[in-house]
């Protein structure tokens, strides 16, 4: 592992170097502040500009880098906006298009109004959006997907300024954890409905998602979505409140040398078509893979390792999307930045939703521990028994029974090593500097 989650402070932003200048363009607009928590935002949106496109996973399936799903979670008054003026400054294009075909929309529904019954009612046109609104229903979701499926097989893209927006979209709190793993999934989605007032039809979700909250409500708006793969599905990105240093943020002028400098990555993104296998990336999964199972071996923890494991295939899609605008050429900062938003991800997580994600326990307390536990570091000094390790389990609420396989666990990952004379364990030099 390079970076340490078991802290209150963010893993450090890499540096944005060789082949992420579009990334700090974007990044160029908002407030120095503000980076390292947009940074992971940008993805989806991003990712949305790409459509008929596959890449290969490790696993060897192919994938579209559809159904990315991000949330801004910072306090109130905390700069969160800043991330709606890079979404439009991205989507600018679509935004002017988006509008015509509104515009159409809105003629055809004058027109069938206007007509009595006993005339020949105006078949509907495609709404073909790019960009859909933030307050889209369910049916008009659908509507729209159909659209998209029917004109080539686009992505489409939602902002959502809120969180519990979602409900909306998804037609009940109910429904969130089906559709959001049908995007995640890019799967096929099918409605059936007895009048013709109702939207019958099905199609494959392509779409992108990012949204915007708070601590105190997103807590409460998945407190019963911890244990069913909602969580893990959406890339977290926490920005802790900051100092009462009286400074106003200062954000960029978004000029037209900037516009046309965005425009020159935008366009990679669109012309990126075909089937493609990025093997330094790939690699790079299968070593970050290696590690998030490390963590979960040093925390006991199963809750985040499945959390983990799906924070590898965002953080892949990323790499992918970095990949796309550099021109389709990797560069060892991408690896870095991809590395990041592993652990950032994780971090995240932990730091807003951390107390409540113990097994069988979804209460809050402020007085809990909001990131994994190592227990390995946890152990005070570099040499330690058993019955060390014993008790901090118990304390810890874990059973006494899991001591032997947790040791010969750690054991294997070349963690400590075992005196034969005494049969105390010591962590190895190589453990001990495995983190910054």
């Amino acid at each position: 592992m390079t970076y340490d989650i078991n802290k209150t402070t963010p893993p450090e932003l890499p540096n944005l170097g060789k082949g992420l200048e579009a990334i700090r363009l974007l990044l160029s607009q908002t407030s120095k502040d503000m980076h390292a928590p947009l940074l992971p935002m940008l993805f989806p949106a991003l990712g949305a500009k790409i459509s008929n496109a596959e890449f290969q996973y490790p696993s060897g399936q192919w994938l579209e880098l559809c159904g990315q799903m991000a949330a801004l979670c910072a306090h109130s008054g905390n700069n969160k906006g800043q991330f709606g003026l890079l979404v439009e400054a991205i989507y600018r294009d679509e935004r002017r298009s988006d509008k015509m075909e509104i515009n159409k929309y809105l003629e055809y529904q004058k027109t069938f109004k206007q007509r009595s019954n006993n005339r020949d009612k105006p078949n509907p046109p495609d709404l073909c959006l790019r960009f859909l609104p933030a307050d889209t229903t369910r049916a008009g979701y659908l509507k729209a997907q159909m659209a998209a499926e029917a004109n080539g097989g686009y992505t489409t893209y939602i902002d959502l300024p809120e969180i519990e927006m979602l409900d909306n979209l998804c037609g009940s709190h109910k429904q969130m954890t089906q559709i959001l793993r049908l995007v995640y999934d890019r799967q096929i989605y099918q409605a059936l409905r007895a009048t013709v007032d109702g939207v019958t039809g099905s199609a494959i979700l392509r779409t992108c998602i990012t949204m915007s909250s708070t601590p105190v409500i997103i807590r409460k708006f998945l407190k019963y979505n911890l244990f069913d793969g909602t969580l893990g599905r959406i890339v977290f990105s926490y920005k802790p409140r900051g100092n009462r240093d009286g400074k106003i943020p200062h954000i960029g002028k978004f000029s037209d040398d900037f516009y046309q400098k965005l425009d020159t990555y935008l366009v990679r993104l669109s012309l990126c078509k075909g089937r493609f296998v990025i093997r330094p990336l790939n690699k790079l999964i299968e070593r970050l893979a290696v590690e998030v199972a490390e963590l979960g071996d040093l925390t006991d923890n199963d809750c985040l390792w499945d959390m983990a494991k799906r924070s590898l295939v965002s953080a892949w899609k990323a790499g992918a999307v970095m990949w796309a605008l550099n021109n389709q050429t990797w560069s060892r900062s991408m690896g870095d930045v991809v590395e990041w938003l592993v652990w950032h991800d994780t971090w995240s997580k932990w730091q807003v939703m951390g107390d409540m994600l113990k097994d069988d326990e979804t209460n809050t307390s402020e007085n809990n521990q909001n990131y994994p536990a190592n227990m390995l570091d946890s152990i005070e000094g570099v040499t330690f028994s058993e019955q060390q390790l014993e008790a901090l389990r118990l304390s810890l609420d874990k059973p006494k029974n899991g001591t032997h396989r947790q040791l010969r666990v750690w054991r294997n990952r070349g963690f400590i090593v075992q005196d034969p004379d005494t049969g105390l364990w010591t962590k190895t030099e190589t453990y001990l500097n495995r983190t910054r």
